[in-house]
């Protein structure tokens, strides 16, 4: 469990698109086998600490003669950013993917004061 050490919370949200490659027959509609799909994003403004980030999907587009596997998490988060990961594998087809996310964590304020 992780625990909040100061009263100044900040929580950051967003959407980000991934990849859409219907259009132009990309890895993830056309190929096959292990896939994976990464965008980096920045908060708008730093944590005192890794804030804790979830991510889900709010659209996905995926043909039907294939059966979909999909997995999003957050990885590598840090005080000023984050990266979303979208793995699939096998004969899925993805067409397109859009991830929304939150993030959830302690922000500075002026009484986090060190001497030295």
């Amino acid at each position: 469990m992780k625990r909040l050490e100061n009263h100044l919370i900040g929580i950051d949200e967003g959407e980000e698109v991934l990849f859409s490659d219907f259009e132009h027959n990309g890895p993830m509609w056309a190929g096959e086998g292990p896939r994976i799909a990464r965008r980096v994003v920045t908060f708008s403004e730093p944590f005192l600490r890794p804030p804790s980030v979830q991510v889900g999907f709010s659209m996905w587009d995926i043909s039907n003669a294939a059966t979909a596997r999909m997995d999003v998490r957050a990885e590598d988060i840090t005080e000023d950013q984050f990266r979303i990961a979208f793995r699939t594998w096998g004969d899925s087809k993805i067409a397109r993917v859009r991830v929304n996310w939150r993030a959830l964590g302690e922000l500075e304020h002026a009484e986090n004061w060190q001497l030295y």
